[in-house]
């Protein structure tokens, strides 16, 4: 199938993920980073029919075409519906697990957005599924500096008893450590990225949470995909860092904003925050 725009490593179509990704190869995606339309939270220019068909279809061909060892970031929230949530993110996830990927982490993505008005707390957070073919065969993990650096490594497990047993390890507490799994963004204007174009879509995800799912899960080289790919975000970060990408949009809005975003975008660029 010829894409409808492409450069070099990029290829890029106009189309429903639902008919266009048939025509990719089994195993050659290594990671995936997309973000479904949650519960119909938007109508994405009346250019959508999203349900739990459209969903199931388009899981089983992310099984099919990722790589054994490839990996799935599915970046999910819930519609508050009748004071209760739809619960539809975990569904997804369970569903995701029955037609053979590992549920791998279940991730967060933290930002701020404008208080609302009502009787429970802020939402803060939307939830990144992190979803293997097998063992994930790449994991460049980010590190922080740990705050108990240099000190003596002592800590206590629980024992199959009530009891704590105590536990000394050997050593001391190293300099750095993984980061944890909450991953938190600012969002908004001049936050998530400085393309004024990325704006005219109306759920973009910062470019920072593309780059680092991007750096842990793949390597130069490897092939990323964003079946709704949207404002371009994953295109824009995987170009920036060297990997192949496939894309695909339905909207023609904002599959312009996409490719105009990536065509923009230097190899060799500063990370656009």
């Amino acid at each position: 199938m010829k894409p409808d725009y492409e450069e070099k490593g990029i290829k890029a179509y106009l189309g429903d993920c639902l008919e266009v990704m048939p025509y990719i190869e089994d195993n050659l995606v290594d990671l995936t980073i997309t973000s479904p339309p949650y519960d119909n939270l938007r109508t994405y220019e009346n250019d959508l029919v999203w349900n739990w068909g459209v969903f199931t279809g388009i899981a089983k061909e992310l099984y099919r075409v990722t790589k054994k060892g490839g990996v799935v970031v599915w970046v999910v929230g819930d519609a508050t519906i009748r004071g209760s949530e739809t619960g539809t993110s975990f569904k997804q996830a369970l569903f995701f697990k029955e037609i053979g990927f590992n549920l791998h982490d279940t991730m967060i993505y933290m930002r701020e957005g404008p208080p609302l008005s009502h009787n429970r707390y802020e939402q803060k957070f939307e939830y990144m599924f992190v979803l293997s073919n097998g063992k994930p065969s790449t994991f460049n993990g980010m590190v922080c500096h740990s705050k108990s650096a240099g000190q003596k490594r002592t800590s206590t497990m629980r024992q199959d008893s009530d009891s704590l047993g105590d536990r000394s390890a050997k050593g001391f507490v190293q300099e750095t450590k993984l980061v944890g799994n909450v991953f938190e963004y600012s969002v908004g204007n001049n936050c998530s990225t400085k393309d004024k174009i990325a704006h005219r879509h109306p759920a973009i995800f910062p470019e920072q949470l593309a780059h680092d799912h991007i750096i842990s899960w793949s390597n130069e080289g490897d092939t990323v995909l964003d079946p709704m790919m949207g404002s371009g975000t994953t295109g824009k970060m995987a170009k920036v860092l060297k990997r192949e990408f496939i894309g695909i949009e339905k909207v023609p809005k904002y599959f312009g904003i996409s490719t105009e975003r990536i065509r923009d975008t230097k190899v060799q660029g500063v990370l656009n925050l």
